[in-house]
């Protein structure tokens, strides 16, 4: 069982925070698109059919990442009165049944799974963690664990599939580590791909000869009991149970860490987290192991900017079980002893963490602007680069972002991971696509447009724009003057590039696109479903 924080933290922190969080994605997603924001010095107000809405402003955005404080209020005839969080739900969904046709019928009950997910996160989360860890690597995984709202503009952000119960057994907000739970698949029945070490042989337990070994997530294996004790019967596998050291969740949950080996592995995980289930496809497998030999030579001569490679990935060769058992490997941090790793995600989280762990900006950093300039240098060109250049289309969004920071706290590298995100565009690598498997290449192609939206999206508008904000609030200054910097990055890689028109159109294009996730889950989409809708580009002069 989880202890209990340190200080009190009430059920109206989390109404306080979800509430946010749902006016957050209504003004960028609807309302704001549709004309309906106002913001004056103090306050933002929404105006809605039959309503008006408003709340304090903390923080105000280019981008309508706006960051509020305060309750939630509605005109009402004597003037503004303070909304509960169900009556602001209610609109919402009055609003969304309107302007955006008929829903899934899901987005309530998400919606109040996360807020009652994020009240337990903040009431439980213990004041030390379940394993003890020397630095660097506890600093690391503080970072990793402390994401306890989760994305910020996102109507549910914390709502996930499954038994509760279990969540609070396996996920990062518990500051948890266990050991893996491995397989022994008969090499005859084993897929795998590989672009050279590590591989999982070093990390796993003995296995039976003409065996290989294949970790699960512990949850999984209890998701997947009967297929798994079916197969063994069969005699394709070995069920080992859980051995080995102790593994450290990182934000995505399903992705593990292991600080002594400095190793992760990316797991299958049949539960839904946001707007997708958590599988690792053999398609996805083959992918990450061909992309990471294509891209490491790109890399390998640009400082500062790291893409975790993934050479090795490993399932079984059934159809039943193949695209819920399989695992990547992933190739560690290679930390120096004085430097710090942090997710760029909860660096620029607006909330503290109750449990206390130095993790956002604010205390990484005495000189926010400094950080800023250094951090957009280390990430602007790099991303730019292999897209317009090399046709690599990049995920850096914050959830994928690691920045590694010196003794002053100022960022030395950043890290890019997860090659599950990475796409090939379709005018650049026809021929390579086109020999690859069907289900690898539609795994692995953007078109064109494709390209542009996941950069302009994920690069500038989830990944900048919210720590744009962040760096503002903390240095008092206007968050307009941070976009320079990023601005004058951006035309120096296009004229060093010989002004590609992809680039030109982030500097001069009037917006950028953002995913509507308020919209995608009000349909009860997936994320290949999700609209953009446009937020002004604070770039374009």
């Amino acid at each position: 069982m989880l202890t209990k924080c340190h200080g009190p933290v009430t059920d109206r922190t989390a109404d306080t925070i979800a509430a946010h969080t749902l006016l957050g994605v209504l003004v960028r997603d609807v309302a704001a698109p549709a004309g309906a924001v106002r913001t004056t010095a103090e306050h933002l107000t929404v105006d809605l059919p039959g309503a008006c809405l408003r709340v304090r402003l903390r923080a105000r955005s280019v981008l309508h990442a706006h960051r509020f404080t305060g309750a939630v209020q509605e005109r009402v005839p004597q003037g503004w009165a303070v909304i509960g969080f169900e009556r602001l739900l209610t609109l919402l969904e009055q609003l969304l049944a309107r302007w955006c046709g008929p829903g899934g019928g899901r987005l309530a009950t998400e919606v109040r799974a996360g807020r009652a997910a994020l009240a337990a996160a903040l009431a439980q989360r213990p004041r030390q963690p379940a394993r003890s860890l020397a630095e660097p690597a506890a600093g690391y995984v503080d970072s990793e664990q402390a994401l306890l709202a989760g994305h910020p503009r996102h109507p549910a952000p914390k709502w996930r599939s499954g038994d509760p119960e279990q969540w609070r057994r396996w996920s990062p907000e518990a500051r948890t580590a266990f050991p893996l739970h491995w397989l022994a698949l008969r090499a005859d029945r084993v897929q795998e791909w590989s672009a050279g070490v590590p591989t999982l042989d070093g990390l796993a337990p003995e296995v039976p000869d003409g065996h290989r070994p294949l970790p699960l997530h512990p949850w999984q294996a209890r998701l997947l009991a009967e297929p798994l004790a079916a197969a063994q019967r069969r005699g394709d596998l070995v069920d080992l149970g859980p051995a080995g050291p102790p593994w450290h969740p990182t934000s995505s949950v399903r992705t593990l860490y292991q600080p002594e080996a400095d190793v992760f592995v990316k797991t299958s995980l049949s539960v839904r987290i946001t707007n997708c289930m958590r599988h690792s496809t053999a398609a996805e497998l083959e992918k990450a192991v061909r992309l990471t030999r294509l891209l490491t030579p790109l890399l390998a001569g640009v400082d500062g900017f790291v893409l975790l490679g993934e050479p090795f990935a490993r399932t079984v060769a059934d159809p039943g079980l193949a695209d819920r058992v399989g695992a990547i490997v992933r190739v560690g941090l290679g930390l120096a002893p004085d430097e710090r790793a942090h997710l760029a995600g909860t660096l620029a989280a607006q909330e503290p963490d109750p449990a206390g762990t130095p993790t956002r900006l604010a205390a990484v950093t005495v000189d926010p602007l400094a950080w800023w300039e250094r951090y957009v240098a280390l990430l602007v060109p790099p991303v730019l680069r292999l897209w317009a250049a090399h046709g690599v289309v990049l995920e850096p969004h914050l959830q994928n972002v690691l920045v590694v920071t010196g003794r002053d706290g100022i960022p030395e590298r950043v890290l890019l991971r997860d090659m599950e995100g990475v796409r090939l565009r379709t005018d650049r690598h026809a021929d390579l696509l086109g020999a690859l498997d069907p289900a690898v290449a539609a795994a692995t192609a953007y078109t064109p447009d494709q390209a542009a939206a996941r950069i302009g999206y994920c690069l500038l508008v989830n990944n900048l724009g919210e720590l744009a904000v962040a760096v503002a609030e903390l240095a008092g200054a206007p968050e307009e003057k941070l976009w320079d910097p990023v601005r004058i990055a951006v035309a120096a890689t296009a004229a060093d590039l010989g002004e590609p028109p992809e680039l030109r159109t982030l500097l001069d294009g009037p917006t950028l696109p953002a995913k509507a996730n308020l919209v995608v889950r009000w349909r009860g989409a997936e994320d290949p479903q999700a609209p953009y809708v446009p937020v002004p580009n604070p770039l374009a002069r």
